[in-house]
């Protein structure tokens, strides 16, 4: 009796985490945020910038989100270096001007520019569907997929995607998850590829509930910054159980990186006040060139794909995470929970439209069927 008393507190105590983040926690978490903020540049001193990279002559890598901030110099970078970029974006027209300065920039190098645009709006999962298809139509290897795209919207109400999922949750979360996995054909044809997304130290402070994924329940009063961490938390879950399931003989090695604390464009929805204190103090705030470093050693180090294997064979709860130092760290407490994970896992196939089998059939060479993407 005294054994089914424990066991019974015990699971309402777990109960009654699942609806938030622990103070404890909580604090920790700003307590990691202003730490490195502080000293990210100190930890950082042994990189150079912009980071010198390995020969990529033969890689093929897609990076979203990149006219601006990090991902722009993500794609520069990689292109500057002989990789075949695929920039993956909402507008298109400014990435092909950013081509062409790139063009006039590099005539002095023997390598030529490989850089094409494809349109995708992760904003609409139907956009991110048939950016897919249209990929994979192609039948061509895919090394490197780098999500980079990501929203804050610092200060503003709580607003929608069409197919009606919170912003913050659908662009940093949703719609990478879906991409992901709907070109696994072409990461698997690229073997050994990568998947790397960039997150942020901020997942931290983040908590998800999977039965309020959208924050609209109550439970939970809504601001940005719990849209923007709880998102971040919900990849890394998603990711370490996409981990999980891809086994060591498909070659595809899945990690998040944290960038830093960046001075990116995501400072235009910040209140004047915080773009202010931004510029008042750029010594602690990397430039995007610098935030960039994490997500340019994820793809291209040689010695990457071996670490993500030893994790796997390791059972490690968690997927590779690279801070912004480019050396390897732990995720938040809270992204150690395998439940959870494999909660947000189930959650966000259901949300995207895909079967609970989707990973396997698609290793297996079979078609799956999505229910976006269908409407021509």
């Amino acid at each position: 009796m005294a054994n089914t008393t424990s066991s019974s507190s015990k699971e309402a105590l777990e109960m009654k985490k699942k609806e938030c983040l622990g103070w404890i926690e909580w604090l920790r978490g700003w307590f990691y945020l202003i730490y490195e903020m502080l000293f990210q540049r100190i930890m950082a001193s042994h990189l150079h910038n912009p980071m010198p990279l390995p020969p990529i002559n033969d890689l093929t890598c897609i990076v979203t989100g990149s006219t601006s901030g990090i991902g722009l110099e993500i794609a520069r970078q990689l292109a500057q270096s002989g990789a075949h970029v695929v920039m993956a974006v909402r507008n298109t027209k400014a990435a092909q001007e950013l081509i062409k300065k790139w063009q006039i920039d590099s005539s002095g190098l023997s390598i030529p520019l490989n850089v094409e645009v494809m349109q995708v709006d992760l904003l609409s999962l139907d956009s991110v569907v048939r950016f897919a298809e249209a990929w994979n139509a192609r039948s061509a290897p895919l090394h490197v997929l780098i999500n980079n795209a990501g929203i804050f919207s610092i200060g503003e109400p709580q607003k929608f995607s069409k197919d009606s999922y919170e912003q913050h949750l659908q662009v940093n979360h949703l719609a990478p998850a879906l991409l992901s996995i709907l070109l696994l054909p072409s990461l698997i044809r690229g073997s050994p590829s990568r998947i790397v997304n960039v997150n942020s130290v901020m997942h931290h402070v983040g908590f998800v509930d999977t039965e309020d994924m959208n924050v609209t329940s109550g439970k939970r009063r809504f601001s940005s910054l719990v849209g923007y961490s709880s998102s971040k938390l919900a990849e890394i879950m998603f990711s370490s159980i996409l981990n999980k399931r891809l086994p060591a003989e498909s070659g595809i090695s899945v990690l998040c990186v944290s960038p830093g604390i960046v001075q990116t464009n995501v400072a235009r929805d910040l209140p004047k006040l915080v773009q202010a204190a931004y510029r008042l103090i750029p010594y602690f705030i990397f430039s995007a060139q610098e935030g960039a470093r994490s997500a340019l050693f994820a793809a291209t180090d040689p010695q990457v794909p071996e670490y993500c294997e030893m994790l796997k064979a390791d059972e490690w709860p968690v997927c590779a995470f690279i801070s912004q130092d480019c050396r390897p760290a732990n995720p938040s407490e809270e992204a150690h929970s395998v439940q959870t994970s494999y909660q947000v896992w189930e959650k966000t196939l259901e949300m995207i439209g895909l079967p609970s089998d989707a990973v396997e059939r698609l290793l297996d060479g079979e078609k799956v069927k999505c229910r976006y993407g269908q409407e021509q």
